[in-house]
């Protein structure tokens, strides 16, 4: 029996004292707060029933644990008995998606089961191919691992423990035919009761350490369109007349990518990416999930789409030498 540990449970991306763990956990699922500039949902109303989908950040808790918390007090586990988990690889290229060969994935709060039955299945999918991820690859990554004590505490408040497995998918670079496809492999599954997903992204990572500083649209007259803030003289971080702050710019720039998946259509966000090259880490984790609610409505003809329920950026960046990175919760309901 293999276990991949918890690898980043190192007390700088999160803690690895289980109580202390639960406790932050079970403050930021219901410390959420309604924001009309957001959301028009109350927290009450959430999980609404069969949310079985869910979107949400994998970034040091310190940044990422309270949007998280929006994302799964809006997922409904009423139903499920197994969990996929969709996440982007920071550290290893390949142009297909991998499969976990673990038996259980540790965290600090206790051992979550992997379904091994529908591991197996999927390995034996032909076109599109899935391969098997390495002990040390799987232990490498964070994508997946941050999603796992929420979803521990999740199962464990609702005493499903022994009763839902879960299904990593490490999903590499792939091209925007081969989210179609893997996309329609997974449409049987979301559309099955049983079944929920979770996509693990961050969105736009902003700042020289990132090598991407654009300042977008709301252009002063001295820029054109994709120009750098750097282009735009804010490189001392003084406001050009008529410009707006960068951190209101990578908001915009967010907004018309969240917008493209709150609109259904796995081309719009395709589109949207190729124009903006806007550096969300996940775009192919969400562009499969995309492709896979397209693929389900050709099997039943219902039509899923996401609802945003929050946004945060890590920092409000006023100032080329600033950075951040952008966080988005959302869910469908299928």
């Amino acid at each position: 029996m293999t276990t991949r540990r918890a690898t980043h449970a190192d007390n700088a991306w999160y803690t690895k004292n289980g109580p202390e763990l639960n406790s932050q956990l079970e403050n930021w699922l219901q410390g959420v707060d309604r924001d009309e500039n957001i959301r028009n949902i109350e927290p009450s109303e959430l999980p609404l029933p069969g949310a079985r989908i869910i979107i949400a950040p994998h970034a040091g808790y310190a940044y990422s644990g309270a949007p998280a918390g929006w994302a799964y007090k809006s997922l409904d586990l009423s139903t499920v008995k197994r969990i996929f988990i969709l996440g982007p690889s920071h550290h290893v290229y390949f142009t297909n998606c991998k499969l976990s060969a673990c038996d259980y994935y540790a965290t600090p709060l206790g051992n979550l089961t992997l379904d091994k039955a529908c591991l197996a299945d999927l390995s034996k999918t032909k076109t599109p191919k899935f391969d098997w991820m390495s002990q040390s690859e799987d232990e490498r990554e964070h994508s997946i691992e941050m999603q796992l004590p929420y979803i521990y505490k999740l199962l464990s408040d609702a005493n499903k423990l022994d009763t839902v497995k879960i299904v990593p998918i490490m999903i590499g670079n792939i091209s925007d035919a081969s989210e179609k496809a893997y996309g329609k492999i997974l449409a049987e599954y979301a559309i099955n009761p049983e079944n929920a997903f979770v996509v693990s992204t961050d969105f736009c990572h902003w700042g020289t350490r990132f090598q991407y500083t654009h300042y977008y649209k709301k252009l002063p007259s001295c820029c054109s369109p994709g120009e750098t803030a750097e282009a735009c003289n804010l490189s001392r971080g003084s406001s050009v007349p008529g410009s707006h702050e960068i951190h209101e710019s990578i908001k915009e720039l967010d907004f018309e990518g969240i917008n493209a998946v709150l609109s259904g259509s796995h081309d719009n966000f395709l589109k949207y990416l190729h124009e903006t090259k806007n550096t969300i880490c996940g775009r192919h984790p969400v562009g499969v999930m995309m492709a896979t609610l397209e693929a389900a409505k050709e099997l039943d003809r219902e039509e899923r789409r996401f609802t945003l329920v929050e946004y945060k950026q890590s920092s409000q960046v006023t100032r080329i030498s600033d950075s951040s990175v952008s966080y988005v919760s959302a869910f469908a309901v299928v």
